[in-house]
């Protein structure tokens, strides 16, 4: 006989809305305390609430909500992310100017991105709004919801600032990151560039998310040369500002700097995040993979900003990361070898599971 919360969860699909709206509310707490009860009947609640996400917004907002929070069940998540009508749903409702949970949605398909076979949404397509001036790679739209929307300028009820920790999951697979440094035909633009310029930004989520999708393309070696070119990718200003703070450096290593690091004002402030400190810095020793990126970064003095960093950070590991670039940075390469860096940092690296931003986002 079904206990009364397993009723509970029945009345959500109930033909009344008004029965539905208060089954839906009422039953968001148990998403996270007892998501067992959503599992019942061979998932059959789970399914009732994929089925629900059209419904009216506000009986919409608590079971998307619930979504959220249940996608920390790997069965869930399975049942979720391998739903293709279901996930062209989402994917088309995100993008919707009007659509007041897109930031509930954007939490979901961060969530979904847990989920491995997500990946092929980068080969998916669907119209874009007119709004939005993408085109029909999902992909493409999902990169542009996250820019334009920013501080809701595009859906005045969305920041889409979780759309940052989905890109960060999806970069762990090699054909997302081949994705994010090739040029697009419709607007002639490299995806990256797009999110490079919110590593300052206040959004620390978005930083966040932003800093680790970084550091997951640079994986892709053979782009190295992409990332440090002013006429492609430009990454190092994007990479350095964020670590820097307002110390004075001799007149020598400032001149030698990028433009972008002469001359900051006195109340410059380096990320507050050790985390974010850290992941940039394990971006550069990624990119220090070759001689040619290495003596690049002798050259714009990467070096005296590490060591600031260092002295300045207490944050076991950010001051491990210095080290590390340090080492590449000092040592004498008539006497090395090339080494494959990226193998030392290991593939396990790629948004590593201890992440604040790989977690299971919950409302």
């Amino acid at each position: 006989m079904p206990t009364e919360l397993e009723e509970l969860v029945g009345l959500v699909a109930d033909p009344k809305p008004e029965v539905r709206v208060l089954a839906a509310e009422h039953l968001v707490p148990y998403s996270t305390s007892q998501p067992a009860i959503f599992k019942t009947d061979n998932l059959k609640p789970i399914k009732n609430l994929k089925i629900l996400i059209r419904d009216h917004p506000q009986i919409a907002q608590h079971v998307i909500t619930m979504l959220v929070n249940l996608s920390a069940d790997r069965e869930v998540l399975e049942c979720l992310a391998t739903d293709d009508k279901f996930l062209s749903e989402v994917l088309r409702q995100v993008t919707v100017v009007s659509e007041p949970n897109a930031n509930l949605l954007s939490m979901l398909l961060a969530n979904l991105a847990k989920w491995d076979s997500l990946k092929t949404i980068v080969d998916k397509k669907q119209p874009p709004p007119v709004e939005l001036k993408s085109n029909d790679l999902i992909m493409n739209q999902l990169v542009d919801l996250f820019v334009k929307g920013a501080e809701g300028t595009y859906n005045k009820k969305a920041d889409f600032d979780h759309l940052s920790y989905l890109f960060a999951d999806l970069t762990k697979h090699p054909e997302v990151r081949h994705y994010f440094v090739r040029k697009q035909e419709y607007d002639g633009v490299i995806p990256l560039t797009k999110l490079k310029v919110f590593t300052e930004h206040k959004s620390e989520v978005r930083r966040k998310g932003v800093a680790s999708t970084i550091k997951n393309v640079a994986f892709d070696v053979a782009s190295h040369p992409l990332f440090i070119s002013e006429d492609d990718i430009d990454i190092m200003p994007y990479l350095l500002l964020p670590i820097t703070g307002n110390e004075e450096y001799d007149e020598e290593e400032t001149m030698a700097m990028l433009p972008d690091l002469q001359l900051l004002p006195p109340d410059k402030q380096r990320d507050p995040d050790p985390n974010i400190i850290q992941t940039h810095i394990e971006t550069l020793l990624l990119l220090a993979t070759t001689r040619e990126i290495r003596d690049y970064m002798r050259e714009i003095k990467v070096y005296p900003i590490i060591r600031e960093t260092h002295s300045r950070v207490n944050n076991e590991g950010v001051q491990d990361a210095c080290e590390r670039l340090v080492q590449l940075l000092m040592r004498d390469e008539a006497e090395s070898k090339e080494t494959a860096r990226v193998e030392e940092l290991g593939e396990a690296k790629v948004a590593d599971e201890d992440d604040d931003d790989d977690q299971i986002v919950e409302v």
